[in-house]
């Protein structure tokens, strides 16, 4: 994968129309037209219907254990999910679904990890050769590293790939945004005003970027007492309806601050936890989207 984590940035001042990679979001260049870049393809043994990006515009709203609630309900639906771990610098998607290293290869890529109920990972930790070593990479090195992620392992043919991105608008947002096919996102806030109007930010970006904004999740919305099943609403009322209708996101959900999912995931089962049909809205949305075949394998 990546060849080392050097923290240099190559020097593009002189870089010139035949030489450029495209990659704008980190090139310091002074161009005067610039291109958008090709999108990428999965190597020659994969194929995706639909490539989902799960976005935020802060950290700490529990964008994570949303990916993995929405890849478990797929996965629950009879679909065959892939996780690309986008959070290159704090990984954890592995950790939640009990999936271990090192990887192995062959002649066509890398070959993903396998986690519970069989999803499909790739992440940084498990190319590590322990989980806690720090990950000091500048933009271009993750940048890099992303498009190998994408089109240098051996995903086979899934229903969904799903694209767990790190928080903020930052390089990796811009490189999946400009070089992955998507057929949306899904953003993830709490319910707070503040974090309504940092997720506005990722929601604005996408437009302008000509990306589909496909729903909401509201997580943390509230706590349920496990013995009279009172919800209390313990960063204030959901907000998560007036968000979407605020920036015509067709779906949205709410869902629950539950220690279960904090312990499913230390035991590496984050399959288990039910959801009670919270993000149905949110799989409805992806379920209706159209299929098409991005790479070559279908096509064989």
């Amino acid at each position: 994968m990546a060849d080392d984590t050097t923290n240099q940035t190559p020097d593009t001042t002189n870089q010139t129309p035949d030489t450029c990679s495209h990659n704008c979001g980190s090139c310091s260049a002074s161009c005067g037209e610039r291109t958008a870049p090709s999108k990428l393809a999965p190597n020659s043994v994969s194929s995706f219907k639909k490539v989902i990006g799960v976005v935020s515009g802060k950290g700490g709203v529990g964008k994570t254990s949303v990916t993995c609630l929405l890849a478990s309900e797929l996965m629950r639906a009879g679909k065959k999910v892939g996780i690309m771990d986008a959070d290159v610098t704090g990984p954890s998607i592995p950790k939640a679904f009990g999936a271990k290293g090192p990887l192995c290869a062959d002649q066509n890529g890398m070959n993903p990890g396998i986690g519970a109920e069989g999803v499909e990972i790739i992440s940084t930790n498990l190319l590590l050769p322990q989980d806690d070593m720090p990950v000091a990479w500048r933009g271009p090195v993750v940048t890099g590293i992303l498009t190998q992620f994408f089109n240098q392992v051996n995903w086979g043919d899934l229903d969904y790939l799903l694209i767990d991105m790190p928080p903020g608008t930052s390089d990796t947002l811009l490189t999946v945004f400009q070089q992955m096919p998507l057929d949306g996102i899904v953003t993830v806030s709490a319910p707070q005003e503040l974090v309504g109007m940092i997720v506005g930010k990722a929601v604005n970006l996408a437009q302008e970027m000509g990306v589909s904004v496909l729903g909401l999740v509201e997580n943390m919305a509230y706590f349920e007492c496990d013995e009279c099943h009172k919800r209390h609403f313990i960063f204030g009322e959901p907000q998560g309806e007036e968000v979407a209708k605020k920036y015509n996101i067709p779906a949205y959900a709410t869902l629950p601050m539950d220690p279960a999912v904090a312990a499913l995931v230390d035991a590496g089962n984050i399959p288990a936890y039910d959801v009670k049909g919270a993000l149905k809205p949110i799989i409805d949305a992806l379920e209706a989207l159209p299929e098409h075949i991005e790479g070559d394998a279908a096509a064989e």
